[in-house]
C-alpha cells in the first residue's frame, strides 16, 4: 500500500438528490441517521490499510471538509499518512474541473510528488464494503495497465449504469454508458457487469492517458472517454476486478445513491428486521464524526402518549416525547412531540414535529420544523404545491423549513 496513491471523487453537483444538494455536495449528504455518504468509502480506505488519500472537491464543499476536518484527522502526517482535502485550483488553466479524469490530470503534481507505482481512484458517493487490497493485489498480480471494479447487476438496470464489456478471462473488451441493449456477462446473459466507478491505474499509463484526452474535445470522463479510448487502441490490458462483498449478507450490497427514490430505499434497508446493509461489523468499522449529544430520550406513557421507536434508527440527542416513530430513520437531536406520528421516513438533525402532526413517507432535511397538526405525506396534491415529490411519491422537505398546518 505504501506505493498507492489514492483519490476519491466528491465534487460532484448531485442534481438529482437536490434538494438535499441544495446547500451540500453529494457526499456529504447524511446518511443512516449519523453518518455521510463519503464515510462508506474513506472507511473502505482505512479498513484496507490506505494511508495516503486525496479527497476532490468543488461543489459546495464547506460541508464535506468540515466534515473531514473535524471526523477524518485519524492519520500521522509524521509517517507519511494523510487525507487532503483538494479543491480545484487552476493549475492547469483557468478552467474548474471539467470532469472525473481532467480532475485528476489538474492534479498530476501530486502523483509527482508521491510518485506512486499505481493510483486508485474512487467515486464518494456510494454505500458498500470492499476491501481495495484484494482489488490491488488483483491488478499486480495480472500485470494490467488499468483495473476497473465491477458489479454483476440484473439486465433491466443496465440503462442506469454504465457496462462493461468482457472475454472469458475478465478482460474488458468494451465499454457503453446506459445502453438499452447492453452485452451480458459470458455465460449468463440475465446480468451484466454495471462498473462501480473504482479504478486502478499503473502511474504511467494514468499520466500517458490523460494527457492525451486533455488535447481532445471531450467530456474528459474516465467513462465517457478515458476507458473507450484504451479499449479502441488494445494497447494495454485492462481487468475487470468483480466486487468482493464484506458485508456479510447472503446478497451482494452495493448502491448508487444518486437519485431521490435510491436515497430513500437504501436507508430504508436499514429499518428492516434483518438489515440489508450491515452496521454492526466490528470487524470492518463504518467511521464518522458526531456531535456530543446525550443519549435518546423516550417520555410518558400515560393519558394516550407514549414515546415509541418501532423497526427505527434512533441517534442521539433525540426525544420522543409522546409521539410515534415507526419504519423511520431519526438523526440526532430530532424532536418528535406528543401524539405526532412518523412513519416510514428520515429525518436529518433537529427536525422538530409539533404535537399531532404525521408524516409518512418522507425526507425531511436539517432544522425543519414541523408545526402542530401539519401533515406531510398524506395528500400528494397538496405536497406537490409546496415540496419536492420524487416518481415514486417520496416527499423531500428542504433544509430550514417551516410546515404549517393546511
Amino acid at each position: 500500500m505504501k506505493k498507492l496513491l489514492t483519490f476519491v471523487m466528491a465534487g460532484g453537483k448531485g442534481e438529482r438528490l437536490s434538494p438535499l444538494t441544495k446547500d451540500r455536495a453529494k457526499p456529504a449528504v447524511p446518511f443512516g441517521g449519523i453518518y455521510r455518504i463519503i464515510d462508506f468509502t474513506l472507511s473502505n480506505c482505512i479498513n484496507s490499510g490506505i494511508r495516503r488519500i486525496h479527497i476532490l472537491v468543488q461543489y459546495k464543499s464547506m460541508s464535506l471538509a468540515r466534515h473531514i476536518r473535524m471526523g477524518w484527522n485519524v492519520l500521522n502526517a509524521e509517517v507519511g499518512e494523510y487525507i487532503d482535502v483538494v479543491p480545484a485550483q487552476q493549475r492547469i488553466d483557468e478552467h474548474w474541473y471539467q470532469g472525473t479524469a481532467d480532475s485528476i490530470y489538474q492534479n498530476l503534481y501530486s502523483i509527482e510528488i508521491e510518485n506512486p507505482d499505481q493510483v486508485l481512484i474512487l467515486a464518494g458517493d456510494h454505500i458498500y464494503k470492499m476491501n481495495y487490497a484484494q482489488m490491488l493485489e488483483a491488478h499486480r498480480k495480472s500485470r494490467s495497465a488499468l483495473t476497473i471494479g465491477v458489479v454483476p447487476a440484473p439486465v433491466k438496470e443496465a440503462p442506469d449504469m454504465g457496462i462493461i464489456e468482457v472475454d472469458g478471462l475478465n478482460h474488458v473488451i468494451g465499454f457503453e454508458e446506459k445502453p438499452s441493449y447492453p452485452k451480458t456477462i459470458p455465460g449468463d446473459d440475465e446480468h451484466v457487469f454495471g462498473s462501480m466507478g473504482i479504478y486502478i491505474f499503473d502511474r504511467k499509463v494514468l499520466e500517458e492517458e490523460l494527457a492525451e484526452d486533455a488535447l481532445k474535445d471531450t467530456a474528459h470522463d474516465f467513462g465517457k472517454n478515458i476507458i473507450p479510448q484504451m479499449i479502441q487502441k488494445g494497447k494495454h490490458k485492462i481487468l475487470a476486478f468483480q466486487f468482493i462483498d464484506l458485508n456479510n449478507k447472503a446478497a451482494l450490497y452495493w448502491r448508487d445513491v444518486g437519485s431521490l427514490d435510491a436515497y430513500y430505499e437504501a436507508n430504508m434497508d436499514l429499518v428492516q428486521v434483518s438489515p440489508h446493509f450491515n452496521f454492526y461489523d466490528r470487524e470492518w468499522p463504518i467511521r464518522t464524526y458526531q456531535l456530543q449529544y446525550p443519549p435518546a430520550k423516550f417520555l410518558f406513557a400515560q393519558a394516550g402518549r407514549r414515546g415509541t421507536a418501532l423497526d427505527s434508527l434512533v441517534a442521539d440527542g433525540c426525544i420522543i416525547s409522546g409521539g410515534t416513530a415507526r419504519r423511520s430513520i431519526l438523526s440526532p437531536n430530532v424532536r418528535i412531540n406528543s401524539y405526532a406520528e412518523v412513519e416510514d421516513s428520515i429525518l436529518l438533525e433537529g427536525v422538530d414535529v409539533g404535537r399531532h402532526a404525521k408524516i409518512k413517507n418522507a425526507i425531511i432535511d436539517k432544522h425543519v420544523k414541523v408545526m402542530p397538526n401539519a401533515e406531510i405525506g398524506y395528500n400528494k396534491q397538496l405536497d406537490e404545491k409546496r415540496f419536492t415529490v420524487t416518481p415514486k411519491g417520496i416527499v423531500v422537505v428542504e433544509k430550514g423549513a417551516v410546515v404549517e398546518p393546511t
